[in-house]
């Protein structure tokens, strides 16, 4: 069969396929060359196998020193081959070993580009051991049948606390004291040093961060106020303002928890900070390109505001090693942190055990709830029953044609679900073992499959 689809892709590619050709036990895969794309446009993966890999040699890599936790709940489900680096790699090394491995972990510095994916020829999911997905290109990983998992909960406490307690240090000039302290000087006074109660706190996004924020800033008998562009349901006595200008012209402390999107990057630049309070304090813990550094920086020289705490950076160190550039260093009403603000020892556990158990059940039972960019599917097991995984461009007539196939061969189906999202399906399907041979050839012909495999 595998050397008659080689030919197959000859004729309609009018190129090579590549893959692993392998039967029971192994996976096999084949994918066009980027120029075969235009020969037949719905053909840009196939991932094929008449049964799922064993777990033995499933192979895992987890980079940028993700918790133990995670290797823990792995090797727990039965899982050997788990790889595991201190830190990021560069990019040559990243291509190479990303190309041998099914499930790849990541954090923030790890960038999986286009260029990147072209090599991942086995790879079936990624982990962002982390909230954020921007280092992942999610197109180009979901036109590959690759599901991105995040962890968008496990660490809002963690970053919370931390621009909590940032807005007190800043509120009562303590990063300037310290500095001063260091270098022999003793800046004793009451100038400029104020309690948090009763203050204005100013949330832009009112997502899991800000709203947690918002109920710890309530109970230190804050006054909270917060910008969404969509309409939120306030937490406790939480207000929501219509624009932003009006949100920094009102507070006291302005906190950002936003996304990285074309729509925020530079939503804090000149204009945004000369809007603010006089005397006010920007905290930013979201995304580098949100705040224009520069400008930050000469509001704060120009005693405009009366600090800043930053976590987030445009371009951030790749390791421990390397050296932070910022025009923000050397003014001692600045907190500067290296990307912290989730990293605590409870929220990388969490973190830790939250995602690796996604990647489990998604390589166990297809499960894809909570993915980032896949259509969400969750089927229990039927015991007997083989499992068919097939993944789609969403384009009218797939499920039409596969339940054709199934008619038409007259396989039983026990259980299939179907869900969509703008540019992809995701077909479960069980059915039963003596058909699945039958049936993973005939989906592997149905038009605009990205991968299908018999997981069990």
């Amino acid at each position: 069969m595998c050397g008659a689809f080689a030919e197959a892709c000859k004729v309609l590619c009018n190129a090579p396929c590549w893959g692993l050709f392998a039967h029971r036990g192994s996976t096999v895969s084949f994918a066009p060359s980027r120029a075969a794309s235009f020969f037949h446009p719905f053909f840009i993966l196939i991932a094929m196998a008449t049964n799922s890999l064993d777990k033995n040699k499933i192979k895992f890599l987890l980079l940028e020193g993700i918790h133990s936790s995670a290797v823990d709940v792995i090797r727990a489900a039965g899982y050997t081959q788990i790889e595991t680096v201190s830190g990021a790699l560069p990019d040559e090394e990243l291509k190479r070993k990303i190309a041998d491995v099914h499930f790849v972990g990541i954090r923030s510095r790890t960038q999986l580009t286009e260029e990147v994916f072209s090599h991942a020829h086995k790879l079936v999911a990624v982990g962002c051991f982390c909230i954020g997905t921007n280092q992942v290109d999610l197109n180009a990983a979901r036109e590959r049948g690759i599901a991105v998992f995040n962890a968008p909960y496990s660490n809002t406490r963690s970053v919370a606390e931390l621009v909590l307690a940032e807005a007190i240090l800043l509120l009562r000039g303590v990063p300037e004291k310290n500095a001063v302290a260091h270098r022999g000087g003793w800046l004793k006074s009451a100038d400029n040093a104020y309690e948090i109660r009763g203050k204005t706190l100013g949330i832009v996004g009112y997502g899991s961060i800000g709203t947690q924020l918002s109920v710890l800033a309530e109970a230190m008998g804050m006054h909270v106020a917060f910008f969404d562009v969509v309409n939120k349901l306030p937490l406790g006595n939480a207000r929501q303002v219509q624009h932003l200008h009006d949100l920094l012209g009102q507070s006291d402390i302005v906190s950002l928890h936003v996304p990285e999107l074309p729509s925020t990057e530079g939503m804090i630049g000149a204009a945004e900070i000369a809007a603010m309070k006089p005397g006010g304090i920007l905290i930013n813990a979201a995304r580098g390109t949100v705040v224009d550094i520069e400008a930050l920086a000469g509001a704060l020289k120009a005693k405009k505001l009366l600090g800043a705490a930053i976590d987030v950076f445009p371009v951030e160190p790749r390791t421990n090693k390397d050296e932070f550039q910022s025009p923000l260093r050397g003014l001692d009403n600045v907190i500067l942190t290296p990307h912290i603000g989730g990293s605590t020892m409870e929220a990388q556990a969490n973190i830790g055990l939250e995602v690796a158990e996604k990647l489990v059940k998604y390589s166990d039972n297809g499960t894809s709830t909570s993915s980032v960019n896949f259509p969400e599917v969750a089927l229990p097991a039927h015991p007997g029953k083989h499992r068919l995984l097939h993944i789609h461009r969403n384009v009218p007539g797939v499920l039409s044609e596969i339940n054709r196939i199934f008619s038409d061969n007259q396989i039983n189906i026990s259980a299939q679900y179907l869900q969509t999202n703008e540019k992809i399906g995701y077909v479960v399907i069980d059915i039963d073992a003596a058909s699945s041979d039958l049936a993973l050839d005939k989906l592997a012909q149905v038009s605009g499959t990205l991968r299908s495999r018999v997981l069990f």
